[in-house]
Protein backbone atom coordinates (compact mmCIF):
# COMPACT_ATOMS: atom_id res chain seq x y z
CA UNK A 1 0.00 0.00 0.00
CA UNK A 2 1.60 3.64 -0.63
CA UNK A 3 1.73 6.44 1.66
CA UNK A 4 -0.76 7.88 -0.02
CA UNK A 5 -3.62 5.48 0.63
CA UNK A 6 -2.29 4.65 3.56
CA UNK A 7 -3.29 8.48 4.87
CA UNK A 8 -6.46 8.14 3.21
CA UNK A 9 -7.52 5.28 4.90
CA UNK A 10 -6.08 6.07 8.06
CA UNK A 11 -7.74 9.64 8.10
CA UNK A 12 -11.29 8.09 6.43
CA UNK A 13 -10.90 10.37 3.52
CA UNK A 14 -10.51 14.19 6.52
CA UNK A 15 -8.10 16.48 7.13
CA UNK A 16 -6.44 14.78 10.16
CA UNK A 17 -6.48 18.22 11.69
CA UNK A 18 -9.46 19.59 11.31
CA UNK A 19 -11.42 16.76 9.55
CA UNK A 20 -12.27 19.38 6.56
CA UNK A 21 -12.77 17.29 3.39
CA UNK A 22 -11.82 19.44 0.65
CA UNK A 23 -8.47 19.89 -1.33
CA UNK A 24 -6.73 16.96 0.73
CA UNK A 25 -2.88 16.80 0.27
CA UNK A 26 0.29 14.75 1.85
CA UNK A 27 2.55 16.83 4.45
CA UNK A 28 5.74 15.71 5.50
CA UNK A 29 6.44 16.65 8.69
CA UNK A 30 10.02 17.69 9.54
CA UNK A 31 12.73 17.12 9.89
CA UNK A 32 13.85 14.85 7.85
CA UNK A 33 13.02 13.31 4.12
CA UNK A 34 11.63 9.91 5.09
CA UNK A 35 7.91 10.28 3.34
CA UNK A 36 6.32 7.10 4.98
CA UNK A 37 2.90 7.45 6.70
CA UNK A 38 4.49 7.04 9.91
CA UNK A 39 6.03 11.24 9.52
CA UNK A 40 3.24 12.40 7.10
CA UNK A 41 -0.36 13.48 7.34
CA UNK A 42 -3.38 14.20 5.31
CA UNK A 43 -3.91 17.63 5.60
CA UNK A 44 -6.53 20.54 3.60
CA UNK A 45 -5.01 23.45 2.54
CA UNK A 46 -6.09 25.77 5.11
CA UNK A 47 -4.62 24.28 7.92
CA UNK A 48 -1.05 23.33 5.22
CA UNK A 49 -0.74 27.33 4.53
CA UNK A 50 -1.57 28.38 8.19
CA UNK A 51 1.06 25.81 9.74
CA UNK A 52 3.74 27.02 6.77
CA UNK A 53 2.64 30.42 7.04
CA UNK A 54 2.31 31.57 10.72
CA UNK A 55 2.16 35.02 10.11
CA UNK A 56 -1.90 34.10 8.56
CA UNK A 57 -2.99 31.77 11.97
CA UNK A 58 -7.02 31.76 12.28
CA UNK A 59 -7.27 30.78 15.83
CA UNK A 60 -10.98 29.94 15.38
CA UNK A 61 -9.70 27.15 13.14
CA UNK A 62 -7.48 25.44 15.61
CA UNK A 63 -10.14 24.99 18.11
CA UNK A 64 -9.75 21.72 16.18
CA UNK A 65 -6.95 20.62 17.94
CA UNK A 66 -9.37 20.35 21.28
CA UNK A 67 -9.92 17.21 19.17
CA UNK A 68 -7.04 15.97 17.39
CA UNK A 69 -4.27 16.84 19.91
CA UNK A 70 -6.05 13.08 21.18
CA UNK A 71 -4.91 11.27 17.88
CA UNK A 72 -3.39 7.98 18.34
CA UNK A 73 -1.08 8.80 15.63
CA UNK A 74 2.26 10.71 16.72
CA UNK A 75 2.39 12.60 13.35
CA UNK A 76 -1.08 13.94 14.86
CA UNK A 77 0.39 14.47 18.18
CA UNK A 78 3.47 16.61 17.21
CA UNK A 79 1.29 18.81 14.24
CA UNK A 80 -1.34 19.80 17.48
CA UNK A 81 1.83 20.10 20.03
CA UNK A 82 3.47 22.62 17.21
CA UNK A 83 0.15 24.76 16.78
CA UNK A 84 -1.16 24.42 20.16
CA UNK A 85 2.49 26.27 21.03
CA UNK A 86 2.12 28.94 18.28
CA UNK A 87 -1.27 29.87 19.66
CA UNK A 88 -0.21 29.78 23.07
CA UNK A 89 -1.22 33.31 23.84
CA UNK A 90 -4.54 31.85 23.45
CA UNK A 91 -6.03 30.57 27.29
CA UNK A 92 -7.68 27.44 25.48
CA UNK A 93 -4.87 26.99 23.70
CA UNK A 94 -2.51 26.98 26.61
CA UNK A 95 -5.15 24.80 28.27
CA UNK A 96 -4.96 22.31 25.70
CA UNK A 97 -1.17 22.17 25.85
CA UNK A 98 -1.42 21.76 29.63
CA UNK A 99 -3.48 18.73 28.96
CA UNK A 100 -1.53 17.24 26.49
CA UNK A 101 0.91 14.54 26.84
CA UNK A 102 3.44 13.32 24.51
CA UNK A 103 5.62 10.31 24.77
CA UNK A 104 9.15 11.23 24.93
CA UNK A 105 10.00 10.15 21.74
CA UNK A 106 7.38 12.46 20.01
CA UNK A 107 7.76 15.68 22.04
CA UNK A 108 11.62 15.22 20.75
CA UNK A 109 10.35 15.34 17.52
CA UNK A 110 7.89 17.80 18.12
CA UNK A 111 11.00 20.14 19.49
CA UNK A 112 13.20 19.02 16.52
CA UNK A 113 10.30 20.16 14.27
CA UNK A 114 10.43 23.95 15.62
CA UNK A 115 14.32 24.05 16.36
CA UNK A 116 14.66 25.79 12.70
CA UNK A 117 12.71 28.79 14.31
CA UNK A 118 14.24 28.08 17.20
CA UNK A 119 18.01 28.79 15.76
CA UNK A 120 16.54 32.19 14.30
CA UNK A 121 15.33 34.05 17.09
CA UNK A 122 17.19 35.39 20.11
CA UNK A 123 16.83 32.94 23.20
CA UNK A 124 14.97 33.56 25.97
CA UNK A 125 17.43 33.30 29.32
CA UNK A 126 16.49 33.24 32.95
CA UNK A 127 18.48 35.36 35.56
CA UNK A 128 21.30 33.21 35.55
CA UNK A 129 21.60 32.90 31.63
CA UNK A 130 20.32 29.17 30.86
CA UNK A 131 17.96 29.20 27.91
CA UNK A 132 14.21 28.71 28.60
CA UNK A 133 12.12 27.06 26.21
CA UNK A 134 8.38 26.39 25.98
CA UNK A 135 7.48 24.23 28.66
CA UNK A 136 9.92 24.75 31.21
CA UNK A 137 8.89 25.32 34.70
CA UNK A 138 10.95 28.68 36.43
CA UNK A 139 10.54 30.27 39.89
CA UNK A 140 10.14 33.89 40.66
CA UNK A 141 13.27 34.97 42.28
CA UNK A 142 11.67 38.29 43.41
CA UNK A 143 8.29 39.26 44.54
CA UNK A 144 6.72 40.71 41.37
CA UNK A 145 3.49 42.74 41.29
CA UNK A 146 1.19 41.46 38.43
CA UNK A 147 -0.51 44.44 36.57
CA UNK A 148 -4.23 44.68 36.06
CA UNK A 149 -4.49 41.36 38.24
CA UNK A 150 -4.39 42.84 41.89
CA UNK A 151 -1.73 40.29 43.40
CA UNK A 152 1.69 40.13 44.02
CA UNK A 153 3.48 37.33 43.14
CA UNK A 154 5.21 36.24 45.89
CA UNK A 155 9.31 34.87 45.03
CA UNK A 156 9.76 31.38 45.25
CA UNK A 157 6.19 30.65 43.06
CA UNK A 158 6.69 27.93 40.29
CA UNK A 159 5.47 28.63 37.45
CA UNK A 160 4.96 25.64 35.05
CA UNK A 161 4.55 24.88 30.99
CA UNK A 162 5.58 28.46 30.42
CA UNK A 163 5.04 30.19 26.94
CA UNK A 164 7.93 31.96 24.94
CA UNK A 165 7.06 35.17 23.43
CA UNK A 166 8.32 37.11 20.33
CA UNK A 167 10.20 39.58 22.86
CA UNK A 168 12.64 37.44 24.28
CA UNK A 169 12.88 39.18 27.51
CA UNK A 170 9.69 38.20 28.40
CA UNK A 171 7.78 34.72 28.92
CA UNK A 172 4.21 33.83 29.75
CA UNK A 173 2.84 31.85 32.39
CA UNK A 174 0.29 30.90 35.01
CA UNK A 175 0.62 32.28 38.74
CA UNK A 176 -2.82 32.29 40.98
CA UNK A 177 -4.29 30.74 37.61
CA UNK A 178 -4.15 34.00 36.12
CA UNK A 179 -2.14 33.68 32.63
CA UNK A 180 0.71 36.42 33.16
CA UNK A 181 3.62 38.21 31.01
CA UNK A 182 7.14 37.97 33.53
CA UNK A 183 10.55 39.40 32.92
CA UNK A 184 12.81 36.52 32.03
CA UNK A 185 15.76 38.36 34.29
CA UNK A 186 13.27 37.82 37.55
CA UNK A 187 12.84 34.43 36.75
CA UNK A 188 15.10 31.08 37.63
CA UNK A 189 14.87 27.91 35.52
CA UNK A 190 14.28 24.58 37.72
CA UNK A 191 13.69 21.75 35.48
Amino acid sequence: MTTEQTLYERSGRLCELCRAADHLSIYQIPPGSDTSAETSALLCSTCQHQIDDPSIINTHHWRCLNDSMWSATPAIQVLAWRQLNQLSEESWAQDALEMLYLEEDVLNWAKAMDKEVQETTTPTLDSNGAELKAGDTVTLIKDLDVKGAGFTAKRGTAVRNISLTDNSEHIEGRVNGVRVVLISKFLKKTN
